[in-house]
């Protein structure tokens, strides 16, 4: 049976979208370097983000920040991980999803709560995602500066959370999550 890991990143961050990968594993694959992505150093990720690819079927779905906002993070992880499934070229026969929660309507599936620590596809899954998502931020921080995604990658650390205060909200940043929020509100 072909079996596909699901995992989502960036749920928590105050900016950027959020991104959902799901992989298929091939055989070549080393199953000791897939552990969970948070788990793993940077430089670390980026080369078993690259054996991952090069040994699987791959592919991402996004949804951006006013996705987010206008339905909720939990909705637009969703919709990420829906988007992901659908661009496989290869259909699974099962897919394994990190967390509690599926996308609507998905057949043959399992959700697992810390599904990427305990199964390898879903760890593979989570490390693309997170490298990808890595990747986009640390982009937009080259026009974006002063609120270091470049290190924190949209999370809400202390720097970004000055970079807010003392530069204001970009379009990239979450309007509904509570610090922007309270931001905006001020």
């Amino acid at each position: 049976m072909i079996i596909a890991g699901v995992d989502e990143v960036g749920r928590g961050c105050l900016a950027g979208p959020v991104v959902s990968a799901a992989v298929i594993l091939k055989k070549g694959i080393d199953l000791n370097l897939l552990k969970d992505s948070k788990k793993i150093s940077f430089k670390k990720r980026e080369e078993i983000s690259d054996h991952i690819k090069k040994n699987s079927y791959y592919a991402i779905g996004i949804a951006s920040v006013e996705e987010i906002l206008n339905k909720n993070i939990l909705q637009a992880s969703l919709l990420s991980m829906r988007r992901a499934l659908e661009k496989l070229k290869i259909k699974p026969g099962l897919t394994l999803i990190d967390g509690n929660f599926a996308p609507a309507g998905l057949k043959n599936c399992k959700t697992i709560i810390n599904g990427d620590e305990k199964i390898k596809v879903i760890s593979a899954a989570s490390i693309i995602a997170k490298v990808y998502r890595d990747r986009f931020m640390i982009k937009l921080s080259e026009e974006y500066s002063n609120y270091a995604w470049e290190r924190n990658f949209g999370y809400g650390t202390k720097a970004h959370l000055e970079g807010l205060k003392k530069f204001g909200v970009t379009s990239h940043h979450r309007k509904g999550f509570k610090p922007i929020h309270k931001i905006l509100s001020s």
